[in-house]
């Protein structure tokens, strides 16, 4: 293998060449202490950076197996060291100098979130870390001095910083590893415990700001505490035992006064299927793993979606049991995003009602006399909420400020006033029962089966120029379409936008065959990645793979479901179409 000064002579030989010549040191070399790979220079200046590897043994690193013996504790490991080095690019890196991105050292930037990334991976036997690099250039002509500093001076000051131990805070790298580990530890617990939720006692839910998702801190910050009815107390590896409020299995409701942390509340919900890290106020915020927030989307297209248990009898005859549009309204876009949801496998729906339908959360007794339901095609979700728990095991919390409608289905009401909860069921029902509704049940069409639908090749064709990449966590570009999942809400990380873009490349190539079920591709995707890590679907697989964050079934299922030109195929079992007369795909 090349050595350190094998590099240096090559640089000095090509100073002052073309840009070009930069592509000439691609490969790896012995650094002593550690391994260099430069996987891909850069072809131009102002191109995306050049990708480049450090590896350093675990003799070097001397990282106690205690911190990655579970995969757990190596997620939070890899978490912690890519955080330092953003640190270490950040005080090491000189900046700006020459052409384009000349002097830029960078690595995946995290979040609040403690999310599985290629941006280092820890094995038994080395760590390694995965930076971006703008190698120096003149106008369009190499700089070798100062591409010398970089690879020589400055990416082993960042491997010292970052990636020894014997340099790294110990106590702060501890608790990094402990707290992902509970975190884990506490999401499997819910099932145990009959749990969608749970919220512990002290957790800060309120953020910076609405640009920001750090937690707020100046002002009035009113720490969460539990009301006693809903108390659970549970027995964690590091923290011991925490206490805090158990949202049990069934129809929850999250009820209060305007600005009091309803949305708040359920935010914090949202997002804790995700691990956050310690000093966020949510480390001990968990949720079940498959939680999807559903919303309206005004204008979102639909393909081949059973949505008949919310709307049927449409005027003009148009068939809801296999319903496309390119430009659903807020109360055909919320019915597909629902059953999207349990096509992919939620078993809990997180609902607010100020980013609902109207329409379709509720008819009141006094609009069922105005319109007789023979001329209102929407059976309103209140209508199937229970539905969804008895029948199919999917629960619900949802935040309501003014249909009280709501309190007849509900297993249990939460009331938030001044940022603090209190349980107040038994109110809720008196107050009920006192003064009825006056509105008739209306619950349509029997909830059966959700209908699966199968992808069908065509819908993601791409010309050989075209390419598939995101841009933040609003864009995928499947070519020239955009998919939008600006309102797909638990997708917090650019980074998960780009494995996203990587998996439908990767799905279609594999997958995608016009007979798997949707869900059925994205469960080989999910198992690939399962069985050889995140960077399987990296078109630089075995080199550096890319700035990726794992994301979940449900996001990549929502922007598949957001391609305006897909094409599917519904997948009718012979008992449906008996039940339907025929005339279904079946396989």
């Amino acid at each position: 293998m090349p050595t350190l000064e094998d590099l240096k002579r090559r640089l000095v030989a090509i100073d002052g060449h073309g840009y070009k010549a930069y592509q000439t040191l691609e490969g790896a070399y012995d650094f002593g202490p550690f391994t260099l790979y430069l996987d891909h220079a850069q072809s131009d200046p102002f191109a995306p950076p050049s990708r480049l590897r450090v590896r350093l043994s675990q003799k070097e690193a001397a990282f106690p197996s205690s911190l990655w013996q579970t995969p757990e504790r190596r997620l939070g490991l890899e978490d912690f060291l890519t955080r330092a080095c953003a640190r270490a690019c950040q005080e090491v890196a000189r900046g700006h100098r020459g052409t384009g991105k000349s002097g830029l050292i960078a690595v995946q930037r995290a979040g609040q979130e403690i999310l599985e990334r290629t941006a280092v991976v820890v094995t038994p036997d080395y760590v390694e870390a995965r930076l971006s690099v703008g190698l120096p250039a003149a106008g369009r002509r190499v700089l070798a001095r100062q591409a010398l500093a970089i690879l020589t001076e400055e990416i082993p000051a960042i491997v010292e910083r970052a990636l020894r131990y014997r340099n790294l805070d110990a106590k702060a790298l501890a608790l990094h590893v402990d707290t992902a580990e509970d975190q884990a530890v506490l999401r499997r617990a819910l099932d145990e415990l009959g749990l969608v939720a749970f919220v512990a006692d002290g957790a800060v839910l309120p953020r910076e700001s609405g640009a920001s998702d750090r937690p707020l801190k100046e002002g009035r910050v009113v720490p969460f505490r539990t009301p006693p009815e809903l108390a659970v107390e549970i027995d964690l590896p590091h923290r011991g035992r925490v206490r805090g409020m158990g949202i049990p299995r069934g129809v929850t409701l999250i009820v209060g006064g305007g600005y009091h942390g309803k949305s708040t509340l359920l935010r914090a919900i949202e997002r804790g299927v995700y691990n956050h890290i310690p000093g966020d106020g949510r480390e001990l915020v968990v949720t079940v793993a498959d939680a999807v927030k559903i919303r309206a989307e005004d204008g979102r297209s639909v393909a081949g979606v059973d949505i008949s248990p919310f709307i049927s009898d449409l005027p003009f005859g148009q068939d809801t049991r296999n319903f496309s549009t390119p430009n659903a309204s807020g109360s055909t876009s919320q019915a597909a995003n629902i059953v999207e949801a349990l096509e992919v496998g939620t078993r809990l729906l997180l609902l607010d009602e100020d980013t609902s339908a109207t329409n379709f959360m509720i008819r009141d007794a006094r609009m069922q006399e105005l319109i007789p339901k023979a001329g209102e095609p929407i059976t309103p979700f209140i209508d199937r909420v229970r539905e969804l728990y008895q029948r199919f095991g999917v629960s619900t919390i949802l935040v309501v400020g003014g249909a009280g409608d709501y309190l007849d289905v509900a297993d249990r009401v939460i009331r938030m006033q001044n940022y603090l909860p209190a349980e107040v069921t038994g109110r809720a029902r008196a107050i009920a029962a006192a003064r009825p509704s006056g509105r008739r049940p209306e619950p349509g069409r029997p909830l059966t089966r959700v209908t699966e639908r199968i992808p069908l090749p065509e819908s993601f064709a791409l010309g050989a120029r075209e390419k598939v990449k995101a841009k933040g966590t609003d864009t995928v570009l499947l070519g020239h379409e955009e998919l939008d999942l600006a309102n797909v809400e638990q997708l917090v990380d650019p980074a998960q936008a780009n494995a996203i873009a990587a998996m439908l490349r990767y799905a279609v190539g594999r997958y995608v065959d016009g007979r798997r079920t949707l869900r059925e591709v994205i469960a080989a995707v999910f198992g690939d990645c399962a069985r050889d890590g995140l960077e399987v679907i990296s078109p630089w697989r075995g080199q550096h793979p890319g700035e990726l964050a794992m994301p979940r079934p449900y996001e990549v299922a929502a922007a598949i479901n957001r391609l305006r030109r897909l094409k599917v195929r519904q997948l009718r079992r012979l008992a449906d179409q008996d039940a339907d007369g025929g005339g279904q795909d079946q396989r």
